[in-house]
C-alpha cells in the first residue's frame, strides 16, 4: 500500500488518498478514475509532501498511547457497566429480549458464545486483556 497526497485543481481541496502501489495510482490517474471526494472533479494530482520517516521511538510512543486508551476505555467501562461475570450470555440475552431491565454489562463469555450473540443480533464488543503498565 502507497498512501499519496492529492489536490484537486478544480476546488483546490487537498487530501490523502491510499493505492495497492505506485503503478495503481498511475493506472486509476490515467483512467481519470482519481476524483476529488469534494467536487468529484478528476482534475487531481499527486501534492508534495513531507516523506514519512518513523523511528522506533515514535513507533514505541504510539503503541503506548494507544495501550493507554485501551486501558482508559477499558476502566470506563467496567466503572459504568455492571459486571456479570461468567453469566454474561445469558443475561445479555435476557436483556435483549425485554426480559431484564436493559442495561450496561460486562463480563465473560467464550469466543463461541459471543459469536451465538452476535448471531442472534445481540451487539457485544470484546474489552481487551491487557497487561498492567510498567511501574
Amino acid at each position: 500500500m502507497i498512501r499519496y497526497a492529492l489536490a484537486c485543481s478544480a476546488c483546490a481541496h487537498r487530501y490523502d488518498a491510499w493505492f495497492a502501489n505506485a503503478a495503481a495510482y498511475d493506472e486509476q490517474a490515467a483512467a481519470a478514475l482519481v476524483t476529488c471526494p469534494l467536487c468529484a472533479s478528476n482534475d487531481v494530482a499527486k501534492a508534495p509532501m513531507a516523506p514519512a520517516i518513523g523511528g522506533h521511538a515514535a513507533k514505541v510512543e504510539r503503541a503506548a498511547t494507544m495501550m493507554a486508551a485501551m486501558r482508559a476505555l477499558t476502566a470506563k467501562v467496567k466503572a459504568e457497566a455492571e459486571p456479570v461475570g461468567v453469566r454474561f450470555p445469558e443475561e445479555a440475552r435476557r436483556i435483549h429480549y425485554g426480559e431484564a431491565e436493559e442495561r450496561p454489562i460486562w463480563g465473560q463469555a467464550s469466543r463461541d458464545d459471543a459469536k451465538a450473540l452476535v448471531d442472534e443480533g445481540i451487539e457485544v464488543a470484546p474489552l481487551p486483556d491487557l497487561p498492567e503498565p510498567d511501574a
